[in-house]
Formats: C-alpha cells, structure tokens, sequence
C-alpha cells in the first residue's frame, strides 16, 4: 500500500519560513516525480512545484517561483518544501503528491493527506 504522509505545517506569521516534508512508503521513490499542490477554502487544488526522480529538475508555479523551493533526499524517501518569506495568500492545506514527470501537475497517481498552513497577516 502506498502512502504518503506530510508533516511540518502550521502556524507563521506573513514573511516568515516552513518547511514541509513528506515521506513514502510502499514504493521504490526514486521513480517518481514528487510534487507539491495547495489548496485554500473555496478554490481549486494547485499545483506548485515538482521535481523529478534524480532531483535535477524542478518546476514552479509563477505565484511562489523565488520563495519555495522543493528538494528530495533519495535514501530518506522524503521530498521538502522550503518556503520563505510567506503570504497571507500561501494559507492553504498542502499536498504531497508523486507521479510521472510528464503528467505531475495535472494528474499524480498518489497523493498525501495533506497539511495546513497558515499565515497571519
């Protein structure tokens, strides 16, 4: 059985940092693509961020592009999200998710339960 478990939300105020993890279980890991998506009440789930199997390539979605960035350690099976100088607007539930490269910010094949984040103004 797959899973993925996020761990690292909460709690900060505008411009300060979190940082996310998300580790799996269940599959090989260095197979997938993982990938980051949030979404806030009322909106649909986004996509925003990824990198794939070796960590060589990332994306970023324009609206955190400079203020995330997501990582993996391969032998922990866990990818991070670093992100700094957050908004008000980054207030979300956050979901891990993996997949294949070419299909991540569209269609992952598994996801995480998610975690809140909240940023005060």
């Amino acid at each position: 059985q797959v899973q993925l478990v996020e761990s690292g939300g909460g709690l900060v105020q505008a411009g300060g940092s979190l940082r996310l993890s998300c580790t799996i279980t269940g599959r090989p890991f260095t197979t997938d693509t993982m990938a980051w998506f949030r979404q806030s009440p009322g909106k649909e789930r986004e996509f925003v961020t990824a990198i794939n199997p070796f960590g060589s390539s990332t994306r970023y979605a324009d609206s955190v592009n400079g203020r995330f960035t997501i990582s993996r350690d391969n032998a922990k099976k866990t990818v991070y999200l670093q992100m700094n100088s957050l908004k008000p607007e980054d207030t979300a539930v956050y979901y891990c998710a993996a997949g294949p490269w070419a299909s991540i910010s569209a269609r992952p094949s598994y996801w995480g339960q998610g975690t809140q984040v909240t940023v005060s103004s």
